[in-house]
């Protein structure tokens, strides 16, 4: 009897011992069948340390510079057929100028200034305009008059430098649509710029360049002996050619506050 149980003793814990092998080894934390299953060989920490995949920033455009614009040839001529007006007397230039910017600037079909005539009372009203004119009209007064007959405003201006002087007559053109003067012989003489030839429009080029000068002689045909020949009406001279007889004023040949150099008679923008 005692035998018997021994040997049910020992299947007991033969059976015991072949289920524990059996069994997957839980702690008693694990038991919940709800967690997940922890699949990485990394720490919880070490996992959440791993940074986001980089992100490229698209770079800034550069802009692109404007190209600087490149003066081009440019030209304006304010003379028509018939504006030309010759001097009827040795002495009337200043007169005959003036009937010749009269015609450059008109064209509202009111008629040609150019009769001998009124010649003739243009220069008598310049020379009682004119200060100190040794009995002839000087720029002062052909100014005067130019802005009493309704061509104004003008006045009269000296520049020490030639391409300068080029300029500012050039551009006086471009800006007003009106001629300039020209003081010739060192104060002798007078002419009437009628257009131009640049390299680069003024409005768009404050450092055009002047490569041309149309211009109204009164005196033309006969020129003179020492100042050379008359350029025919709406002749295009080169700034050599016309620096042969555009040349600084003589401050001895009539007096004015105005410093030397080349002398225009300029028309200003309207108020």
């Amino acid at each position: 009897m005692i035998g018997a149980k021994l040997r049910l003793l020992a299947w007991l814990v033969s059976l015991a011992t072949v289920i524990s092998a059996c069994s997957p080894a839980i702690g008693p934390d694990e038991a919940a069948t709800d967690r997940p299953v922890q699949t990485s060989s990394a720490p919880p920490a070490a996992r959440g340390a791993i940074p986001a995949p980089h992100r490229t920033q698209s770079p800034t455009p550069t802009p692109v510079p404007t190209p600087t614009p490149t003066p081009k040839a440019f030209a304006l001529n304010l003379y028509q057929e018939g504006d030309f007006v010759p001097q009827y007397t040795f002495e009337w230039c200043v007169a005959a100028s003036i009937q010749i910017m009269h015609n450059l600037i008109d064209d509202s079909g009111a008629g040609t200034w150019a009769d001998r005539v009124h010649q003739g009372e243009l220069w008598e009203m310049a020379r009682a305009r004119s200060s100190n004119s040794f009995n002839g009209a000087n720029p002062l007064g052909w100014a005067k008059v130019l802005n009493e007959a309704g061509m104004g405003p003008y006045a009269v201006v000296s520049i020490a430098d030639y391409e300068e002087a080029l300029q500012t007559a050039a551009r006086a053109i471009a800006d007003t649509g009106r001629p300039v003067g020209l003081v010739m012989w060192r104060g002798r003489h007078v002419w009437v710029m009628s257009g131009f030839k640049s390299l680069g429009d003024p409005d768009r080029f404050p450092k055009f360049t002047v490569t041309g000068i149309r211009v109204q002689d009164p005196l033309y045909p006969y020129g003179d002996n020492r100042w050379g020949p008359s350029p025919a009406p709406n002749a295009l001279l080169t700034p050599k050619q016309l620096a042969t007889q555009f040349v600084v004023r003589e401050p001895r040949r009539w007096s004015s506050n105005l410093p030397t150099g080349y002398m225009l008679v300029l028309p200003r923008a309207k108020a």
